[in-house]
């Protein structure tokens, strides 16, 4: 007879590592698979990146989370989950990518890259972090395009361009011209996000009104070539010389996963995985979604800080 785990955890990100601390209060047999590291999304968060939220809002565990300003870091806060995950002795096994779960009697049978587990119920707490959102545009494929930001110095005294008015966006198109890129921004709206965090917002707005950074608004990029791109604008298609294109255009959930572990998907444009908005139960009961999978394409939905609950509201069902 197979070991049958009460509960299998998909992902070690903030909510993976809650739902395993609240599964550890409860005295749960329980085990995290992590396809990756611990808070693999949050590992390749850009060097420098300063959260949103302050630290006391982003506690979990009963444990309090320390930073030397209001706004905590990324090292900051990898290195606060991992003091929880060490606290908590989680039982996370890493380098383990889910490939499928089907029932067994009344079990689940989780096949993964390391093995197959077996439980009574499987939480999915994976982000969205690791799947961009493409632009779709020919040359996309190039080695000089990036969805992905870590540092400033590959750029350098670069052509880049930056895709996107959102908070990714400008904060990348603010620290690599502070580091000497020559920065024009493609941004499909009228006018940046007006959420951008609130000591970013007025710093980029006078770049761009100086001439600093140049910035087309109403635009979208429409092609990536080795040393140019094309930007459709409000006057037309223009050419400009590039090195690099960093396309902060946001990132999805992993569908992928989700079909492979049996987990329907709403079929209007938001593609919401489905889900009991009071249970966190998925179509599937003995699935259930935590964290930000539950908003689909609507990645402005929930953050850690608005779903710190789910960990503690699904561990208490499954033990009642």
């Amino acid at each position: 007879m197979p070991h049958i785990y009460d509960l299998v955890i998909i992902g070690a990100g903030p909510t993976g590592i809650n739902c395993g601390i609240e599964a550890h209060k409860a005295g749960l047999n329980y085990i995290i698979l992590e396809k990756g590291l611990l808070a693999n999304s949050l590992y390749h968060f850009p060097t420098n990146m300063t959260f949103f939220s302050t630290s006391v809002n982003l506690e979990i565990g009963s444990i309090p989370f320390i930073s030397h300003n209001d706004k905590p870091t990324r090292k900051e806060a990898l290195e606060y989950y991992r003091r929880l995950s060490t606290h908590y002795q989680l039982n996370i096994k890493y380098d383990t990518e889910v490939i499928s779960a089907s029932s067994v009697d009344k079990t689940k049978a989780i096949v993964s890259s390391r093995g197959t587990f077996n439980a009574n119920y499987i939480i999915v707490a994976t982000g969205f972090y690791d799947h961009p959102r493409l632009l779709n545009i020919p040359g996309e494929e190039l080695s000089k395009v990036k969805h992905y930001y870590d540092d400033p110095h590959p750029y350098i005294g670069r052509d880049i361009v930056v895709v996107g008015g959102a908070n990714s966006a400008c904060d990348v198109a603010l620290e690599t011209w502070q580091s000497g890129a020559n920065v024009t921004m493609v941004v499909r709206n009228k006018s940046l996000y007006e959420k951008v965090k609130y000591w970013i917002l007025p710093n980029i707005k006078n770049r761009i009104d100086e001439g600093s950074i140049k910035a087309y608004y109403n635009s979208t990029l429409t092609s990536i070539r080795a040393d140019e791109v094309d930007i459709k604008t409000p006057d037309g298609i223009i050419s400009i010389q590039n090195d690099y294109v960093l396309a902060m255009t946001g990132y999805k959930p992993d569908y992928s996963l989700l079909k492979k572990v049996g987990i329907e998907i709403t079929a209007d444009k938001t593609r919401i995985p489905k889900h009991n908005y009071d249970t966190l139960q998925s179509s599937d009961p003995q699935i259930y979604l935590a964290g930000v999978v539950n908003g689909g394409l609507k990645t402005s939905t929930y953050f850690i800080e608005n779903t710190r609950h789910h960990a503690k509201m699904i561990i208490d069902q499954i033990v009642s």
